[in-house]
């Protein structure tokens, strides 16, 4: 089994120790009642109004179980069943050297028996059960609105449903859990049968007094968390270019304790993006392992330089033989601005611009020689 840290155990273990003796307060002052149900409860005989015949040995024995499958998920919110159930069992009587001398023998056997009777009837029941499941590990919570539980009454050979909402942290370890549930409850203890006595009191229907013991125990609760494979993105390689292809490497990482089989990874890009092939296999990804796959992606001539986020995830076959899938594995790839290049249509436009130039030029150096020609001729006439 995982422990808590020892510091969050010692705070666990004082909480649990100050809920059972609140329990075991509010099942003393709630149960105060000895005699029969139709029978007044603010006077209680003592002895000297009694007799005991019997002592009967056995009392309730609960024992508490997950109801359905044990196992829990990372991450998940659900309500726990708890099923407890009372094995309780009479394990023999002894009879007690009585001799009221104002009744027969045969009056006061008949007396016995019917003590006897009541004695079998209840000491193995249950009453007044409060149980409060608390949780030896920081991963799981209960949630305190769930928290107490009450079942009014619970015979041996019956049972009687719990319910109780955890919360397991995304990031909980694999393994072995026990939840406590400290229990508190009521059980008769002892019968004792009125004598006529007891009409002096006023009592002129009572027939037995009760005696109650409070019991207080801590059942276990054992519960797992699966053990499977958690993928995340490891590592990206490769940027992007407007109007071209880029091979893009992403490297994913097992941080969990079984094996991905079989795993294939999937991309899913969106214009201005594109790619012909969007999913590659990566093969079983162990424990800790890393596998890096390669996508081609292209960019549009005019797509906005910035980091795209492109969704991933990864399928996989799980311990069990199930086609399982990661969760969204989003991965950031920044995109490049194309070089600058002079298209064929601007390089013809700088062309016969630089040919009408040379000719302006030409013409400008041919009009200025001739002009120097015929001012030469002129000086000469």
């Amino acid at each position: 089994m995982i422990q808590a840290p020892g510091k969050t155990r010692q705070k666990i273990l004082r909480k649990t120790s100050i809920v059972v003796l609140i329990l075991l307060i509010v099942s003393v002052t709630a149960f105060p009642a000895l005699g029969d149900d139709d029978e007044t409860d603010f006077i209680i005989p003592d002895y000297g109004y009694t007799v005991d015949y019997y002592r009967s040995y056995g009392e309730p024995i609960l024992q508490a179980s997950v109801t359905g499958n044990p196992e829990l998920n990372r991450g998940e919110t659900a309500d726990l069943q708890i099923k407890i159930a009372n094995k309780g069992v009479i394990e023999g009587f002894q009879r007690l050297n009585v001799n009221q001398t104002w009744i027969s023998d045969s009056s006061e056997e008949k007396l016995a028996v019917a003590e006897m009777e009541e004695e079998e009837e209840e000491c193995t029941t249950a009453k007044n059960i409060n149980a409060y499941l608390v949780s030896e590990t920081e991963y799981i919570e209960i949630e305190s609105a769930t928290n107490i539980q009450n079942v009014e009454e619970l015979e041996t050979g019956d049972t009687a449903n719990l319910r109780y909402t955890i919360s397991v942290d995304s990031d909980t370890p694999a393994g072995n859990y026990v939840l406590l549930l400290p229990v508190s409850y009521d059980y008769q203890a002892n019968v004792r049968t009125a004598t006529g006595e007891v009409m002096n009191l006023g009592l002129t229907d009572m027939e037995y007094t009760r005696e109650y013991k409070t019991k207080t125990e801590t059942l276990r609760i054992p519960v797992s968390i699966k053990s499977e494979p958690k993928l995340e993105v490891a590592d990206v390689t490769g940027t992007l270019k407007q109007g071209e292809n880029r091979v893009i490497e992403i490297t994913y990482t097992n941080t969990r304790e079984s094996v991905a089989q079989d795993a294939m990874a999937r991309i899913i890009v969106m214009t201005p993006l594109s790619t012909e092939k969007s999913i590659v296999r990566l093969g079983d990804i162990g424990p800790g392992e890393n596998k890096t796959a390669s996508f081609e992606i292209a960019a549009t001539g005019d797509a906005t330089v910035k980091n795209y986020g492109i969704d991933s995830e990864i399928k996989y076959v799980d311990e069990d033989g199930e086609t399982s899938f990661s969760d969204n594995l989003k991965v950031h790839v920044p995109l490049e601005a194309a070089e600058k290049k002079i298209s064929t249509t601007g390089i013809a436009i700088i062309l016969i611009i630089l040919i009408a130039l040379y000719q302006i030029v030409n013409m400008h150096r041919k009009r200025n020689q001739n002009d120097d020609e015929n001012a030469s001729g002129d000086e000469n006439e």
